[in-house]
């Protein structure tokens, strides 16, 4: 480390600039895909002069929002900014240059830009500029904060979150199907809060006929939005009666299938589209429809349901992260398991979660994991940040 990147790491006050344009950041999670969600902090002598997040692709990115609002205060300022600025004429215009065009004195980066487009060239940028930069400010959280559009850049697929609400008993419904409600109100607002921060959320057609879920955002004080639905009908066989198919809202409803038999959907209100993908086993072909989902821009994906969905989900290794609510109560041998597949023969073989979370909300217990198959290897620390292999 140079003399002059260890004086930037030791700023006392850098971690809490950097929390405050992380909470910029989080403003923008679900609204900005596919770009990615990004906060920024301009600060002098020790105060806040500005904040500014990246509101919606198209729109003027973070440090420029910030810059704006500064004027001609950000000369001589300090720069905190959660990811890299870009270096790249897009829709807008590179962050780079708009840095160094207002005088920024230094700059303090949380995580590197994974884009090819980028990729540490907004960094060599500024220090050519003689902009002193110091990178990986409170990295593992601006990592975090962005986990899904990493995935979305280095596999050109969304980041999947697989949600689930169970009994001790491992139930997600009674033997009836009935399962309103596993859990209580503040899980549930939790999961409402995940639904206005994630790009689209898909059930399968059992799910939508069992519970003919609307998968609205529903906040208090009618806060939050909408995500795309996504209900997999491998056949068209679902009924248009079902209030998926006629949404209620500006969030369009795709119906993933693998079938020529489209009459009976193109009839139903305006809203719905059908998304034909290949046909795999067990269904629509996940990986097929988790592409397609990418192509349109969707960069975090939230899975709710059914049982047969999230095996094939974990099966095939497209859950990222794993959400699963366990409520105080019993349902019994006969309810609806959380997975519809046979288990392994011995513990070894079974799926664990790595980087697990625990907490209480309400009168339940949330688990946050990252699914592990048997015989993965461990993340290398460097693909945990989101940073491309070399």
């Amino acid at each position: 480390m140079t003399p002059a990147a260890a004086r930037l790491a030791s700023e006392p006050a850098a971690d809490a600039f950097m929390r405050l344009a992380l909470r910029e950041a989080a403003k923008g999670l679900g609204r900005t895909s596919p770009n990615p969600a990004v906060g920024a902090v301009l600060v002098r002598g020790g105060k806040v002069i500005a904040r500014g997040h990246h509101a919606r692709a198209g729109g003027p990115h973070a440090e420029v929002v910030a810059i704006r609002a500064a004027g001609a205060r950000a000369r001589g300022a300090d720069l905190y900014t959660t990811l890299e600025p870009c270096d790249h004429y897009g829709k807008t215009p590179p962050c780079s240059i708009a840095v160094l065009e207002a005088g920024v004195r230094r700059v303090f980066v949380g995580s590197a830009d994974p884009n090819p487009l980028v990729n540490g060239r907004g960094i060599a940028r500024l220090r050519d500029a003689g902009v002193p930069v110091e990178e990986g400010v409170l990295r593992a959280e601006c990592d975090a904060l962005n986990a899904h559009w990493f995935k979305y850049i280095r596999e050109k697929r969304p980041y999947v979150t697989l949600k689930a609400a169970v009994t001790l008993d491992g139930r997600i419904a009674t033997r009836t199907g009935d399962s309103r409600w596993v859990t209580g109100e503040p899980a549930r607002r939790w999961v409402h809060r995940l639904r206005d921060r994630v790009d689209a959320v898909l059930v399968g057609a059992g799910t939508a006929l069992a519970d003919d879920p609307l998968l609205t955002t529903r906040l208090p004080g009618g806060r939050g939005r909408d995500a795309i639905r996504v209900v997999l009908d491998t056949d068209l066989r679902l009924p248009s009666r079902l209030a998926l198919l006629r949404p209620r809202s500006p969030a369009p409803t795709l119906v993933a299938h693998a079938s020529s038999r489209t009459g009976r959907t193109r009839r139903a209100a305006p809203g719905v589209e059908l998304l034909r993908c290949r046909r795999g086993k067990g269904g629509v072909d996940l990986r097929d429809l988790l592409a397609r989902l990418a192509a349109r821009g969707i960069t975090h994906l939230l899975v709710e349901g059914g049982a047969r969905v999230h095996a094939r989900f974990l099966e095939e290794g497209l859950v990222d992260r794993l959400a699963v609510f366990v409520a105080p109560k019993l349902a019994g041998e006969d309810g609806v398991p959380f997975l519809a597949s046979r288990g392994p023969s011995r513990m070894a073989d079974a799926i664990r979660l790595d980087e697990v979370q625990v907490e209480r909300v309400g009168d339940d217990v949330l688990v946050i994991g990252r699914p592990v198959r048997p015989g993965a290897r461990p993340l290398r620390a460097a693909e945990r940040r989101g940073r491309p292999r070399r």
